[in-house]
């Protein structure tokens, strides 16, 4: 393997997992899928447009969810990011608008377009457990917002023969808090002062702190292109340790 190759853990839920780790290969990389979490749909969901103006969605989970059990393409779509905004349209939404930020971003961008939503409400189909709080910071700023639960991601246990390989592994690219929550989980008391973590924002880097790991790295744009490109700096000098073992977070 070339000094710019490196082996690359994805961790997050399928299907996105397959998209990511044909973008890794196709930089050069060597992708190992072990995703930490797993979309469980919610049964029978009730899906209510009444007053509504606007979908937002904060990943391509929540877009793909919604299709499959609303068939309405007319709404207006603010998307959290790039990839989620190609997965809107990928589903058929046509006004589609990328705040290319995190969910606080989005939240400001939403109410700074507010003379469009006029009297309707903005509607958030994802997650039980979403990243972030955009309802709530719609709501604080004098939006009508409401969530609508379409799925919960499950936390999964990696395969025992699979961290015990970890030795093999250079990267791992974790992308939600709730995966970086279980990724912490999985390398206690493992050999994984090594590894790179590589997260996609602040609150995802935030669960692994104290990640005994070689460094924890966090993206500086919270979009999955600008994570990628952290890949390549795989020989960068070692970050500086806290006195109990824990990397510092580099911006």
């Amino acid at each position: 393997m070339s000094s710019a190759a490196q082996r690359v853990w994805i961790t997050r839920a399928e299907p996105g997992a397959a998209a990511t780790a044909e973008r890794v290969a196709a930089l050069g990389h060597t992708p190992r899928v072990a995703p930490l979490l797993r979309v469980v749909p919610v049964e029978s969901p009730r899906v209510d447009l009444g007053g509504v103006a606007a979908l937002a969605f904060t990943s391509a989970n929540g877009v793909r969810a919604f299709a499959a059990v609303e068939s309405s393409r007319a709404l207006k779509v603010f998307t959290v990011g790039a990839g989620t905004a190609a997965a809107a349209k990928a589903a058929g939404f046509r006004d589609v608008l990328s705040a290319d930020g995190d969910v606080a971003v989005l939240g400001q961008r939403i109410a700074a377009r507010r003379l469009e939503l006029g009297a309707g409400a903005v509607l958030h189909p994802g997650a039980a457990e979403p990243a972030g709080d955009l309802v709530g910071d719609l709501t604080a700023a004098g939006l009508q917002a409401r969530a609508l639960v379409l799925y919960d991601s499950v936390e999964v246990t990696p395969d025992p023969a699979f961290l015990d390989g970890l030795a093999d592994i250079d990267v791992v690219l974790v992308q939600s808090p709730r995966a970086a929550r279980a990724l912490a989980l999985a390398l206690r008391k493992r050999d994984a002062g090594h590894l790179r973590l590589l997260c996609q924002s602040p609150a995802v880097a935030k669960p692994l702190a104290r990640a005994k790991v070689r460094e924890v790295v966090r993206a500086p744009f919270p979009i999955e292109a600008a994570l990628l490109n952290l890949i390549a700096r795989g020989r960068s000098p070692i970050a500086p340790t806290t006195a109990k073992g824990a990397v510092k977070l580099r911006p």
